[in-house]
């Protein structure tokens, strides 16, 4: 059995979550944006279907990516040297999640709904959640979104609509956290579980022990006052 959690109960300790299914720790009825807050410094997320209660989570081992061990293969390089996109910050947040919503190949559903929806852009008017946006031809053709505690990225969900352009938005982010780094405690973006896909790129598994220890340095550094990123990162 699994906590029932109301408005005012604390997450329980993740070392008290599933073994099967992994990382299963808690279930409620609301998804508020001070819950989530409270849930991510915790290193807890949401991941549930539509109509269910919301489940949240905090598997072991824990999917990660440091920005500096981010893949770019030569055929990404030359994207990126490419002057024909444009990359934006926080322009179309709600396009983006809802982009990232959309019904995919080989999928039954998805599991960002409105209610999703609703509080991470509570969250983005807060100034804790963010998107990164590819554009072409004033057209946004791919991006990624999560949230921005201290100096702690939580990726949930990345979309494209033409070739490389989510990794295109994910390349900016991860050289955007390295020169913003202040400290020689390196950035980290969370990526939750393992895929093929983000295990392509650099990502890799790592104890949930160990990624508690490196949340509570991150979360606790200060804030980026700006979510601007510079023009000349890959020129």
């Amino acid at each position: 059995m699994i906590p029932w959690l109301t408005e005012d109960t604390p997450f329980p300790p993740v070392t008290q979550a599933l073994r099967e299914p992994n990382g299963l720790l808690a279930a409620s009825l609301s998804l508020s944006p001070e819950r989530l807050l409270e849930a991510y410094r915790h290193g807890i997320f949401p991941w549930f279907s539509p109509g269910d209660p919301v489940l949240w989570w905090s598997p072991s081992p824990r999917m990660v990516l440091i920005p500096n061990e981010f893949i770019i293969s030569k055929s990404l390089a030359k994207v990126l040297r490419n002057s024909n996109y444009q990359v934006r910050t926080d322009t179309s947040f709600e396009r983006v999640m809802r982009a990232c919503a959309a019904p995919r190949s080989g999928q039954a559903g998805t599991w960002i709904d409105e209610q999703m929806i609703a509080a991470y852009c509570a969250l983005h008017q807060q100034g804790f959640a963010h998107s990164v946006e590819t554009w072409v031809n004033d057209r946004l053709v791919g991006g990624l979104y999560g949230v921005a505690i201290g100096q702690m990225f939580y990726g949930e969900s990345m979309f494209s609509s033409a070739s490389n352009a989510s990794k295109i938005a994910l390349a900016h982010l991860t050289r955007q956290l390295l020169r913003w780094q202040n400290t020689s405690i390196t950035p980290m973006i969370d990526c939750q579980m393992h895929t093929p896909h983000l295990a392509s790129l650099g990502a890799r598994q790592i104890p949930r022990s160990e990624f508690i220890a490196l949340l509570e340095v991150l979360v606790n550094l200060p804030p980026r006052t700006s979510w601007q990123f510079d023009t000349d990162l890959f020129k």
